[in-house]
């Protein structure tokens, strides 16, 4: 099967037109499918009186059948249409759904925009929709650091990661990677709530992201063009909480020499987390815009490169 030109196609068509509003008003999102079945399971299942085992199990069994359902489906899907121009089609815009690349794109610019003006009101409003950190503490400083580690995270998470999968496995293949990352992101939380519940789902997650961040971390550093980036993506990726969100963030805390991550609040609670690229000024309004710039490049570079291998698999 050929599933490079099948990403390259969907990648593409979400780069250009992202997920139309009237559509999400009739239908949402496939994501937002997956989000009501989680959560819906999440209380019926997740019983805070049961044994941290029976729950671990529980999350363990429910995200695997959800997992192989979503595959199932999808595969289903891909059987069903046409081996015609217009199935081909049908199939790459199914599969734009689950790449992120534009509508990413747009929430941090929508965080860029106010704070290069001053508005710090707005930006905060605007970072609020995209980090769990408290938006009312954040300064200038702390604003930028919060959407660059966004835009960084999840660019792996969100567009490299779910293409890497897609180009491997086709549609089956991109839709098992949304139902991992959806699990990880609604239950995968290290919390009392959801430590023993979505244990599995978080460790599943961190293999699954294993290779697109280290990807979209040498993405970045190729967009950027500055050696550095590769030197503290290196250095200071391990850093990280997480195994996998330290590379490409090391690697735009080195492409723009400010230093990310360290210290910050959750739900009242400080994280002392460590800093990547310490010792460099703390990023700006400016480089925000910058990052995007990084951002938008290293897409293009992804997107050369999946036309490649869709080129190699058409010869």
């Amino acid at each position: 099967m050929l599933y490079a030109p099948l990403l390259l196609g969907a990648w593409l068509i979400e780069a250009l037109f992202g997920w139309p509003k009237p559509l999400f008003s009739i239908i949402r999102h496939p994501v937002v499918w997956l989000g009501w079945i989680i959560s819906a399971a999440d209380k019926q299942l997740n019983r805070p009186r049961w044994p941290h085992w029976i729950k671990y199990a529980l999350g363990g069994l429910f995200s695997s059948l959800l997992i192989l359902g979503t595959a199932a489906f999808a595969w289903a899907v891909s059987d069903t249409l046409p081996n015609t121009w217009w199935g081909w089609l049908v199939e790459c815009l199914i599969a734009s759904s689950l790449v992120a690349s534009r509508s990413l794109h747009t929430h941090v610019a929508a965080v860029a925009i106010p704070l290069a003006s001053g508005n710090m009101e707005a930006a905060r409003k605007a970072v609020s929709m995209i980090v769990g950190r408290d938006p009312k503490q954040l300064d200038e400083a702390g604003i930028s650091r919060a959407a660059l580690e966004s835009l960084s995270e999840n660019m792996s998470d969100g567009v490299i990661a779910p293409v890497f999968w897609g180009v491997l496995f086709g549609l089956p293949g991109i839709a098992a990677y949304k139902a991992i990352n959806t699990l990880d992101s609604m239950i995968g939380h290290r919390s009392e709530q959801h430590e023993a519940f979505g244990g599995f789902a978080a460790r599943l997650d961190d293999i699954a992201n294993l290779i697109p961040a280290r990807l979209t971390g040498l993405l970045i550093t190729l967009a950027s063009g500055r050696p550095s980036s590769v030197e503290v993506m290196i250095r200071d990726a391990r850093k990280h909480r997480s195994p996998n969100a330290g590379w490409p963030e090391a690697a735009m805390a080195g492409a723009l020499d400010v230093r990310l991550s360290g210290p910050r609040r959750y739900q009242g609670q400080t994280s002392d987390d460590a800093w990547l690229n310490p010792g460099q000024p703390d990023p700006t309004a400016e480089d925000v815009a910058k990052g995007l710039n990084i951002y938008r490049k290293a897409c293009l570079l992804g997107m050369v490169f999946v036309a490649l291998i869709a080129g190699v698999e058409l010869i």
